[in-house]
């Protein structure tokens, strides 16, 4: 691993990042929701942008990891923008998202965001997560976040339990993508779990459906779990990947 640095934004957060440098588009790898960028398969990403020359970029939200700031404070809408701030500090000409879990529904807000730039070549979800404030939480749990109150629920992944605030909650229903086209044309990988207890399978099947491209492919693995984070799963993970990297621009 290359050393953390950090981009100071003008409020004073530190957002904490690593960068390889190399040839081709960069790879950069989004974490799920209370995840960094020390996780299984973003380390995995790097090491092998590493071994063959290829850029990679990992960093963490505010509040999450090395970064600074309170996770109570996190939203999609601000961890979107210090990932596109961080991509523009580095200068990125063209990137590949890597999305994990709520990582996913991130790395299509990013696009969004990206659209007029052309930045984006492409896509992979590892179990995205689009829209999980709504079809993942319970109408009496919203109720009680549209009350300007947290719910807790049990953590399967440690002893702490799993906290939704209600600005991030009401953040994410300000930016639910399912119910429309998402305008996006370049290739996309999706895989998820048939075993994931957390984000049904089927959510990619219905962000494939949404998703204007036509080079959508949707990769389910029968007895993987939400994290997807076995050898195999990583070895298709780092194919998915590879793929993108090295594909031609149909355009060029």
């Amino acid at each position: 691993m290359t050393e953390t640095r950090y981009l100071e934004l003008p409020d004073g957060r530190r957002i904490a990042h690593r960068f390889t440098p190399g040839t081709g588009p960069t790879i950069v790898f989004l974490p799920g929701y209370m995840s960094d960028m020390a996780g299984s398969k973003a380390t995995a990403i790097f090491e092998m942008a590493q071994a063959n020359g290829r850029p990679c970029l990992l960093l963490d939200y505010s509040g999450c990891g090395e970064s600074s700031g309170e996770f109570a404070d996190g939203t999609l809408t601000r961890w979107r923008d210090e990932v596109l701030a961080v991509i523009a500090a580095a200068g990125l000409e063209q990137v590949v998202l890597v999305g994990s879990s709520m990582g996913g529904w991130l790395m299509l807000m990013v696009a969004q965001a990206l659209a007029d730039s052309g930045k984006v070549k492409g896509m992979v979800g590892v179990a995205a997560a689009p829209d999980f404030t709504e079809w993942g939480i319970a109408q009496m749990d919203k109720n009680v976040l549209a009350d300007g109150e947290a719910i807790w629920e049990e953590n399967p992944y440690g002893p702490e339990p799993t906290p939704t605030y209600p600005g991030f909650w009401a953040d994410g229903q300000a930016n639910l993508l399912l119910e429309k086209p998402i305008a996006f044309d370049g290739p996309v990988r999706l895989l998820h779990g048939q075993r994931d207890e957390d984000v049904p399978w089927d959510i990619s099947v219905r962000l494939a459906e949404r998703l204007r491209s036509a080079d959508v492919q949707v990769t389910l693995i029968k007895d993987g779990d939400h994290r997807l984070s076995r050898e195999s799963d990583i070895h298709l993970l780092l194919r998915s990947v590879a793929e993108l990297v090295l594909a031609r621009d149909p355009a060029a």
